[in-house]
């Protein structure tokens, strides 16, 4: 009797999916994106303090008012809490400093010049958070002890200088970009820091000049919602204009940012992009204005036009004086 011969199932081969890179690919795009979000928040945070701080000085003291790159908490009375800002900013500056460390070993062959070129880039704005934390450093140490005491413009030529920096680096990333869109978005960035740097050399010489004080805080918080329009702009699929889509390379793992491929569709993402800049803008504008005027309430400014009656003054007596006048 001839037996059957049993075949064994044959092993079920998952070489041909790729979940394993689309998996990646998901944590990286939501990494990237919540590190936007923590960067955009960061600076907003920082330019709105600068900005109430900035306006509170002004208005408490307008004749000794000078510009300066650290406020301390008011309302707090032990000397290491009044420095809670300069801790938080450094914490912000060090998380940054990691991330862009982690991120220069990474491979990026949707890059122009692949990966030697990311690498590059990415020590590059390294080295720029490096010096903003040494920065920082100094300041700490300045409020904290007496052994070093840098003045204050000193410290605006040198955020001065680390604002023209980082334009230098985020032209020269936009400039390597295969992604129109991004290239758009650092570009923009650039000229953020640019116009950082212009403020502060400008500070640097004339403290007393309380717009120029605002105009800085104004551009913080402007790059701040332009970080958050670039990570949306990039890496969220409702916020990708019409006729783009984003670079992937599925078998590396790796997604790139958003790329349009016809002409029409990379122009009109232009105008949006451009469109969007001038919303954030007028947003802008909009904060410093609600910003001085709850200031102006909180510290008890009243409007111009606005009088009070002259304390231990004769009524009787000034109505004669009137009608006196008057006669004559």
């Amino acid at each position: 009797m001839q037996q059957r011969e049993q075949t064994k199932p044959k092993p079920k081969n998952f070489s041909h999916y790729t979940f394993a890179p689309e998996l990646s690919i998901f944590f990286h795009t939501m990494a990237t994106l919540m590190y936007h979000m923590l960067s955009s928040s960061s600076l907003l945070s920082l330019g709105l303090y600068h900005l109430i701080s900035t306006t509170r000085n002004r208005l408490k003291s307008p004749g000794d008012y000078s510009a300066k790159p650290y406020h301390p908490l008011s309302f707090a009375s032990q000397p290491h809490l009044r420095r809670i800002p300069l801790y938080l900013l450094l914490l912000g500056l060090i998380i940054s400093l990691i991330h862009q460390f982690i991120v220069s070993f990474d491979d990026d062959p949707l890059l122009k010049g692949h990966t030697p070129v990311h690498k590059f880039t990415s020590l590059q704005a390294a080295v720029v958070i490096l010096s903003f934390v040494i920065m920082v450093l100094i300041v700490l140490i300045t409020e904290a002890t007496s052994v070093v005491i840098v003045q204050n413009d000193l410290l605006f030529a040198f955020g001065s200088v680390l604002f023209w920096l980082q334009y230098t680096v985020s032209m020269s990333a936009a400039s390597v970009q295969t992604s129109d869109l991004q290239a758009k978005c650092d570009s923009v960035s650039a000229r953020i820091s640019a116009i950082s740097a212009l403020l502060c050399l400008f500070i640097a010489f004339q403290p007393k000049v309380y717009l120029a004080d605002v105009g800085l805080a104004g551009s913080i918080c402007l790059q701040g919602l332009w970080v958050l329009q670039t990570g949306l702009s990039l890496y969220v699929d409702a916020f990708i204009p019409d006729g783009c889509h984003k670079l992937l390379d599925v078998v590396r793992g790796v997604e790139g940012s958003t790329k349009c491929d016809l002409d029409d569709a990379k122009l009109r993402a232009v105008a949006i992009l451009d469109l969007a800049f001038v919303v954030h803008v007028l947003f802008v504008l909009l904060i410093v204005i609600v910003t001085y005027a709850f200031v102006a309430k909180s510290v008890g400014i009243r409007r111009f036009g606005s009088y009070e009656a002259l304390p231990n003054a004769d009524s009787s007596h000034i109505q004669m004086k009137a009608m006196t006048g008057t006669q004559a």
